[in-house]
């Protein structure tokens, strides 16, 4: 019998199986195997505590792609919102379905279902890390850039999943990437040190965006208020407000420096809209290919 393989996190692929994924993306993006449905008969579960656009619609989108049925799945309409046990809920599936994706407010919650289920279970967000939005962002900057090796990423304000996820994409992937967060609001300590224990990413935390900018290739941020903070939004917004993306700052990259957003954006607070908007933008192409990176994901793990 097959081991499963989770995706948690990006630590949970090796530098090796990233660039294969990331190359097979490019090659389904461009139509290749394009009547191929390598996942015909399976059926996914997602599972969401979390409200979703991108991810949501580009799984189901690519899972009826590769053949598979989905079946979307809100705690609150299933047992588990009457008390049922995660435990329980994950034993169940696993005789109902081949894979399930959770988007949970815990990646604790994560971490339990997946130690239960017999069948893969995949990251589609959590409070700690965001892995398959890593993947998207890989895919446009190989697409804009050419490499990964060697190129600078600048992050720009809050040091959260998206934030975590891109300090393990740097370090499976020898890109630098420089973070500039307000204090308090630093990435998580376990993931900075997992990444620099790694070899040929130089990974630094500053408080000056400009600092962090400086020279970047790739300029990147997202919104200071993520779900579940709204009672924090004043105090954040007077926390962050020298931490927004705008020509002045952009300025300070590189005259080809790309710039990118996990999306949705807060337009006016953490970016401008003439950054946006603007030719070296590349935030839709990016959410394009969250579709691209999750096909050959599910592909990898499931056929």
């Amino acid at each position: 019998m097959t081991t499963k393989r989770d995706f948690l996190t990006l630590r949970d692929i090796t530098p090796q199986e990233l660039q294969m994924l990331l190359q097979r993306a490019q090659d389904l993006k461009k139509g290749k195997d394009a009547t191929r449905c390598p996942l015909i008969g399976k059926s996914i579960g997602l599972l969401f505590e979390k409200a979703s656009t991108r991810t949501r619609v580009s799984l189901e989108v690519g899972m009826y792609q590769l053949g598979a049925q989905t079946i979307y799945m809100n705690p609150k309409e299933i047992q588990m919102g009457r008390g049922e046990t995660i435990h329980d809920t994950a034993k169940v599936l696993s005789r109902y379905l081949d894979a399930v994706v959770i988007r949970t407010f815990s990646h604790d919650t994560l971490k339990e279902f997946a130690s239960h289920a017999a069948i893969p279970v995949v990251n589609g967000l959590s409070d700690l890390h965001h892995p398959c939005q890593a993947l998207g962002d890989l895919q446009t900057i190989i697409e804009r850039k050419e490499k990964l090796k060697g190129l600078r990423l600048a992050y720009v304000g809050d040091g959260n999943n998206v934030a975590n996820s891109l300090i393990e994409a740097a370090s499976l992937t020898g890109m630098n990437i420089s973070l500039a967060c307000p204090k308090g609001y630093e990435p998580d300590p376990g993931v900075l040190k997992k990444a620099k224990e790694s070899i040929g990413a130089e990974i630094a935390v500053v408080r000056d965006p400009v600092e962090a900018v400086r020279k970047a290739d790739v300029v990147y941020t997202d919104v200071w208020i993520s779900m579940g903070q709204e009672n924090e939004a004043s105090r954040k917004r007077k926390k962050f407000e020298k931490y927004q993306i705008n020509s002045t700052l952009l300025s300070n990259a590189r005259k080809d420096a790309i710039v990118l957003h996990c999306l949705p954006a807060h337009r006016g607070e953490e970016i401008t809209d003439e950054v946006m908007d603007g030719p070296r933008s590349a935030v839709f192409d990016q959410a394009e290919n969250r579709l691209h990176t999750q096909k050959a994901l599910l592909e990898f793990l499931l056929a």
